[in-house]
């Protein structure tokens, strides 16, 4: 164990996002997600949905302050506007850990499946609501430890 580390992240995830450099794309999604089909890097987080692993990952995880949207979520079929309950803790939880200048944007799920693909790494969970999936895009740690955040 270690102290301020959420123990939900295994040694092998967080040697994964400190791999990740600035604009690589860490896939987190649900339990149905072809992951495996997907990318060579996957880890699993067990027991937990895609928010409490959010929230694990954020604790650590610097958002890309240079795109327009750091995190996506993965559209739900037919109705690229909606937002269901997954969707909506994603946004919370990034607001309360991350804070609230950053935009969550959609994905349509066939072009999500082509960013998966390209990924730098896939985190599954045992979310079992659909379409909770999405893409974070790693940002950049300044001398100080903190987040740089682009003004725009």
């Amino acid at each position: 164990m270690l102290i301020k580390i959420d123990p939900i992240l295994s040694p092998e995830v967080l040697h994964t996002l400190r791999a990740m450099g600035h604009g690589d794309k860490l896939i987190l999604c649900d339990s149905n997600f072809p992951a495996y089909s997907m990318n060579s890097r996957v880890h699993r987080i067990d027991g937990v949905n895609a928010a409490r692993a959010a929230e694990a990952i954020l604790s650590l995880f610097p958002l890309d302050s240079f795109v327009d949207s750091p995190i996506q979520r993965m559209e739900i079929d037919g109705n690229p506007d909606q937002l269901n309950e997954v969707h909506q803790e994603i946004i919370d939880i990034t607001k309360k850990i991350s804070g609230e200048h950053w935009k969550i944007s959609s994905i349509e799920r066939f072009k999500f499946y082509d960013e998966a693909k390209k990924a730098f790494a896939i985190i599954t969970t045992n979310e079992t609501r659909p379409f909770g999936c999405f893409i974070l895009t790693k940002g950049v740690v300044k001398p100080d430890g903190t987040v740089w955040v682009l003004d725009k």
